[in-house]
């Protein structure tokens, strides 16, 4: 076995343990896939990722990402936590400020602006309304009124989103869902906080399917809403979305519309770094 770099960061966060962890493993070449997703599984954490050189010379480095329940071709966190780690191991982009990143939907911008990480949001591989029976059975499975779901749509960047536009913070942070009534959707929730709140909106990710019941902090997810309720004109060019409340974190995900770009970013801190051996 060859013992590789090791990293676990914090992700969405300016306190190390408030945000979103991400295990990454650097010099991942070699590795088979078998052993990432095994790997995946036995650190339980939302996402790991395992660090590659490129296949393009667009790319600074390549990175295949694994929740426990399996491979994604895209999430938010674990591209902003992957590029910290590969800044901090000594990756140098020949952009000063900004990294590409290669991954399964392909090339996706980083940027660095002092302690945050930001990546421009990826086209959405599906949108528009879901279908009414489909919206009433998530809304029954989360105990939701037909009232309190003010609207819906699929924010599909990759994980496959289905989210819902809820009428307050405090409903969305009411929430416990069946996760077994879910099945496998993957369900984003958004609902706005009144003025001088701890932030604009609060978003909470439910992903039973993928071995997490709930995701602390979810990039993917803030994503794919900005795109949907920003390009709708529902929420500002600028806004602060706050995740992770009810499981005792304090994510905060900062999103800014820039010409045609979203971007998505936060805090990210490494909190163990050493080494690991792999099969």
């Amino acid at each position: 076995m060859i013992p590789r770099r090791f990293s676990q960061v914090d992700v969405f966060s300016t306190q190390a343990l408030r945000g979103n962890p991400l295990a990454v493993v650097h010099d991942a070449e070699g590795l088979s896939e078998e052993t990432m997703a095994a790997f995946a599984r036995w650190t339980n954490l939302s996402e790991t990722t395992f660090l590659l050189p490129p296949t393009t010379g667009e790319a600074d480095y390549r990175v295949r990402i694994f929740t426990p329940g399996g491979e994604l071709p895209f999430a938010g966190h674990p591209t902003l936590g992957s590029a910290h780690a590969w800044l901090a191991a000594g990756g140098r982009s020949d952009t000063p400020g900004t990294v590409v990143q290669e991954c399964g939907i392909g090339l996706v911008r980083v940027r660095r602006e002092g302690r945050t990480l930001s990546f421009a949001a990826p086209e959405l591989l599906r949108s528009g309304p879901v279908e009414p029976a489909e919206v009433e059975r998530v809304a029954a499975a989360c105990g939701l009124r037909p009232d309190q779901v003010l609207d819906a749509a699929w924010v599909d960047n990759g994980p496959g989103w289905l989210g819902l536009r809820l009428d307050s913070a405090d409903t969305v942070l009411s929430l416990r869902p069946d996760l077994a009534a879910l099945g496998d959707v993957e369900l984003g929730v958004l609902g706005a906080h009144p003025a001088g709140g701890p932030a604009d909106v609060e978003v909470r990710a439910f992903v039973p399917s993928g071995g997490v019941g709930e995701d602390p902090v979810t990039g993917s997810l803030n994503a794919g809403l900005a795109v949907w309720l920003i390009g709708a004109g529902v929420l500002p060019d600028r806004y602060t979305a706050a995740q992770g409340t009810v499981l005792g974190r304090a994510g905060r995900v900062e999103v800014s519309r820039e010409g045609d770009a979203i971007w998505v970013g936060g805090a990210v801190t490494t909190v163990v770094g050493g080494e690991v051996e792999l099969p």
